[in-house]
């Protein structure tokens, strides 16, 4: 097997602690994971991993909850966060969005491999090991290869995935929905905009979001909505190339949704004009991009307020205030 390996630009969402895992291991489980194994990474690439020894573990740094590392061996390189707070339920949603994405063999990320609890608690995931290049790569190759994912990621399930996730630190919930503008009213704005009326007592722009919500169809006239697979959280940090300048994405929060909605980060990704021509040339732009996109921006400026606070009200306010205006409402 070759094993090639992820040097780990990890994104704020590696670094502001998650809520507690609704999953958990009895005592009886624990026990028999540990009587199985004391380190099951060791033991998963020395079996399945096949590699016969580890020559090296080396500490990698930029995250502040999980715990990130680089194991050589003479199978090749893996690349391993440990959580020794929180069980496997984060893990497990992110490693079946970097399957998802992987199987769509278009863009580049880090196949998972393997996630699993520790005897001690906690929680692991191994990966490939990616060795990054010394640049974000072509603006234009990015575009096209993420509109080919999006064009080879359908689900026949409608909007969600299959499993909740995080989008930072907060849980993001995908419960599959056949509608679009429902699904992305009251899971990713609705959870918002009552995270921050039960965190601040925002009940300003409670009362504002919950009237946008309650009017966007206006903003979807006459275009189709398919439920593409999306990264979710695609922003600089979670973009980066491998050795021959290839783009390759990471740390996601995927679910399947309007295509349109993975440029909700686009204030903090750096896109340009070659990024979105070759995406477009993929997947034409449809009518009324331009309205819709300060809309799928607005989640992301929620979900930054209630994680970092009431520097990035006023902008998720004012996004708010525009829409009601221009809808009338």
């Amino acid at each position: 097997m070759v094993a090639i390996a992820h040097m780990g630009i990890l994104s704020f969402c590696s670094c502001y602690p998650c809520l507690p895992s609704p999953r958990s291991f009895n005592k009886r489980t624990t026990f028999a994971m540990a009587a199985m194994s004391d380190d099951p990474v060791r033991e998963w690439i020395l079996s399945e991993g096949k590699a016969t020894q580890i020559t090296k573990i080396s500490p990698i740094g930029g995250g502040c909850i999980n715990l990130a590392s680089r194991y050589d061996t003479d199978a090749g390189s893996f690349f391993v966060k440990t959580n020794r707070g929180i069980g496997p339920s984060m893990f497990e949603g992110e490693s079946l969005g970097l399957g998802a994405m992987y199987e769509t063999r278009t863009i580049r990320v880090p196949r998972p491999f393997k996630v699993g609890a520790l005897p001690t608690g906690g929680s692991y995931i191994i990966m490939e090991f990616i060795e990054f290049g010394i640049s974000r790569g072509d603006q234009s190759v990015l575009g096209r290869k993420l509109a080919e994912m999006h064009k080879a990621g359908k689900s026949s399930k409608g909007f969600g995935f299959d499993v909740d996730n995080t989008i930072g630190s907060t849980p993001q919930i995908n419960t599959w929905t056949s509608d679009w503008i429902k699904f992305y009213a009251e899971h990713r704005l609705g959870y918002q905009l009552k995270l921050a009326l039960d965190q601040y007592g925002d009940s300003t722009i409670y009362q504002r979001g919950q009237k946008l919500m309650n009017n966007l169809a206006p903003l979807f006239e006459d275009i189709v909505i398919e439920p593409c697979l999306l990264h979710g959280d695609l922003w600089s940090g979670n973009i980066s190339s491998d050795k021959n300048g290839e783009p390759v994405i990471l740390d996601p929060a995927c679910y399947y949704g309007h295509n349109e909605a993975e440029f909700g980060m686009s204030w903090c990704a750096g896109f340009g004009g070659s990024f979105y021509k070759s995406y477009f040339e993929v997947m034409p732009k449809q009518p009324g991009f331009e309205k819709r996109r300060d809309l799928y921006m607005l989640y992301h400026y929620l979900n930054h307020y209630n994680l970092f606070g009431s520097g990035y009200r006023s902008s998720a306010l004012s996004i708010i205030d525009d829409y009601l205006r221009m809808l009338k409402v």
